[in-house]
Order: C-alpha cells, then structure tokens, then sequence
C-alpha cells in the first residue's frame, strides 16, 4: 500500500498523505442547496476564488449545474456560460489548482482549456463515456465520486447488500476505466449523500479506512450536508458548521486525504488543528 501520494497540478506538487488538503467549493448556479446564487456573478465569483486561496486553500473546484437530491438538469451550454469565465479568470488570478465539478466530457474539455487541472465527475466517467478520455487527453487529474443512481432518482429509497464491499467494487471498476483511458491521477470520493441514507452515510465515514485498500488519495464532501439536519433535526443550512466540521475531522483520522469544504476559513482550521494532533 502507498504511503506516499505525491500528485502534480500543473506547477504545484502536493504529497497529499502528508497532511490534510482543503478544497473549496465555488457553486455558480442558482439553485444550488448550499449557496445557490450567491456567486452567480462571474466577479463575485471570482473575488470568493481569491479570497479562498487567501484563507489557506489548496484547491479551488468551479460548479455550474446543481447535484443536489432532485435537481433538474441544466443544459451543456448554460453550465458553459456560467463556469467558463470564472474559470478562465482564476486560472490567470490564483497560483492553486482549479478543478471543474461537472459529469459532461464537453464542459470538462472547455474547462480544462480555460486552464482548469481537475474534473471532479460526480459519476466517475459514468454519465458521459467521452470523460475518461476526455480527462486522459488532457493529462489532467479526476476525482471519481460513488453514486446509486442520479441526481434526481438517488434518494428514492437506496438499498445495498452490502454498502462497503459495493463501494469498493465499483472504484475497483473505476480504476480500471481510468487506467484504461490513461488517465495517471484519480482520487476517489465515496460520494456522501449521493444514494445514501443517512445510516449509510455514517457507516462509509466510520469505514473509511476500508477504502485504503484502494490505494488512492480519498476526497470526503460533507459539507453543510442535509445529514448534519437530519441527525440535528434543525432544516437551516447555513446552521451546520459544528457538524461539518465533527464529520470531516471523524473523516479524516478514518483516512481522508482532502475535505471539501464551502466554509473555507473553518475547513482550513480545522485541517491544521487535526495535523496538528496527528504529529503529536
């Protein structure tokens, strides 16, 4: 097993087993569960990019069409005319990696042109059978999320025989698509929320450790997710901060890598203070 998962994102070389690595979400789309139209525009969009890489931030990921439980697809061309300029623009503003979040090949080979280094496919090249190539011909890194269904179905009621082993098989299966394609840098994301209940959800993160037998880099997104609610019983979103910040430091000495945070200053804080306890 690798100890040592020294990535390259253009200039930038992050040994990400050495310490914990923070990525900050920017959503540039209206609907969004978390901040859905705050940053619709490119310049305020731009300006959080900036602000993020300030508060410590090792990488910065571009959203423009919404995941959430439910959503409604957007269109390839309206998801292009909202990531595409903050992209191009940070690309040129920031000196850290910009990763898109978008499960099309098209929007994925127009980011990657705009000087994106990271495609985070919430279907790990399963929606869109041109994305491993797509990503592969860039020479640029994935990140592959699990998933049980879509976006609109995923929450209807999932079930698993056997969640851990379901959720390995199906990385297993993703490896090789990537090592086929040739993709060289993927990590895995074993994609809280996304066809899971909320059981389901603790048992990966208390797990996580399970998914070492990967030997890859392994990325948690729980932020400000509706998980934190239900165990709360408190609906607010932007009141999940202490949850956030409990699961991601659970997820952490479980074996993730990177937490992927919208709270940037806390997620950052709370990377340091876990290193911190690790070096102890």
């Amino acid at each position: 097993m690798n100890d040592n998962y020294s990535y390259t994102f253009g200039k930038k070389v992050y040994d990400l087993s050495a310490r914990t690595h923070v990525m900050g979400v920017i959503n540039v789309t209206p609907d969004s569960f978390s901040d859905g139209g705050k940053f619709m525009d490119p310049k305020s969009a731009i300006a959080h990019g900036k602000e993020m890489e300030s508060l410590g931030v090792d990488f910065i990921e571009v959203g423009g069409a919404s995941t959430r439980p439910g959503a409604e697809e957007v269109s390839a061309a309206e998801e292009l005319k909202r990531v595409i300029p903050v992209i191009n623009a940070l690309a040129k503003e920031v000196n850290i990696p910009i990763s898109v979040d978008t499960y099309r090949a098209e929007v994925a080979d127009e980011a990657l042109k705009a000087g994106a280094l990271i495609v985070n496919d919430i279907s790990a090249f399963g929606f869109d059978s041109a994305m491993a190539e797509t990503i592969a011909k860039h020479n640029a890194s994935a990140v592959a999320m699990h998933i049980k269904g879509t976006p609109k179905d995923m929450q209807n009621d999932p079930q698993y025989d056997d969640l851990m082993a379901e959720v390995i098989t199906y990385f297993e299966n993703v490896a090789w698509k990537a090592n086929v394609a040739g993709i060289k840098q993927v990590i895995i994301d074993p994609g809280i929320g996304f066809g899971k209940t909320v059981e389901h959800n603790l048992q990966i993160i208390k797990n996580l450790n399970d998914l070492k037998r990967l030997d890859t880099p392994i990325m948690i997104g729980v932020s400000r997710k509706s998980m934190i609610a239900k165990i709360l019983n408190n609906e607010e979103v932007n009141d999940r901060h202490e949850g956030t910040i409990t699961l991601n430091t659970i997820a952490v000495l479980n074996g993730a890598h990177i937490i992927r945070v919208h709270d940037v200053k806390e997620g950052v804080r709370t990377a340091r203070v876990i290193d911190a306890y690790r070096k102890a």
